[in-house]
């Protein structure tokens, strides 16, 4: 169905199914490529490699449930729909160990390599785009710089930014003094976490060209 400018009215709850599948591939994805895990779950990985005793999922939607406490203490009150966020974050934290059961078995080369970082990287921009305008509670790592940046009113490629780059050091610290070495950051985590925000900003635009969404929070169209 298209409104009067053209444009696909796509449901948020759609938009939202497809930010968690296609994140947690894109995670795993950039993983198996060698060339170091995304930002956004460096954190988690590296708490996995020091106390592998929990899942990487497990430690995942842990760190995800700090990240909406973080924000709640930021806004100074309670808010509802971020609990709905820790939901959302738990199943995608279940579906990071569940493509791990294949990802884990794709044959490795450098061309292929090459091939997963890329297709890794354009699923996280896209995803992150998609999540940023469904309009219902989204994964706590793709809510914690959109809301900050409502929050403190500076621009989302900045914030996502500095918090791309705040998990690289963390992750770097955590894996050299737990394990005696850096583990899990590649030349593609730094050079992602340096240039997603733009990539996520040029496929929003191209998404809100095409599409606009309304969910059971957000019935009305813009």
């Amino acid at each position: 169905m298209k409104n009067k400018t053209e444009k696909t009215v796509m449901r948020g709850e759609l938009a939202l199914l497809m930010v968690v599948v296609l994140n947690s591939l894109g995670v795993l994805l950039m993983l198996h490529s060698g060339s170091g895990i995304s930002a956004i779950s460096s954190v988690p990985y590296a708490f996995q490699k020091v106390m592998p005793r929990l899942t990487l999922g497990t430690w995942t939607y842990i760190f995800q449930g700090l990240l909406v406490c973080t924000l709640m203490l930021m806004r100074k009150k309670f808010v509802p729909t971020y609990l709905f966020s820790f939901v959302v974050g738990f199943v995608f934290g279940e579906l990071m160990d569940l493509h791990e059961l294949w990802i884990t078995r794709l044959p490795v080369n450098l061309p292929l390599c090459v091939l997963y970082f890329v297709l890794s990287y354009l699923i996280l921009c896209f995803g992150i785009a998609l999540s940023n305008r469904c309009k219902l509670p989204i994964v706590p790592t793709d809510l914690f710089p959109r809301e900050v940046s409502d929050i403190t009113k500076v621009p989302y490629s900045r914030i996502k930014i500095g918090f791309d780059v705040t998990c690289l050091t963390v992750t770097a610290l955590l894996t050299f003094f737990g394990l005696g070495r850096i583990e899990g950051l590649g030349i593609g985590t730094v050079a992602a976490a340096f240039t997603m925000g733009k990539g996520i900003a040029l496929m929003g635009k191209l998404l809100d060209r095409k599409f606009v969404f309304v969910s059971v929070l957000s019935p009305e169209r813009p």
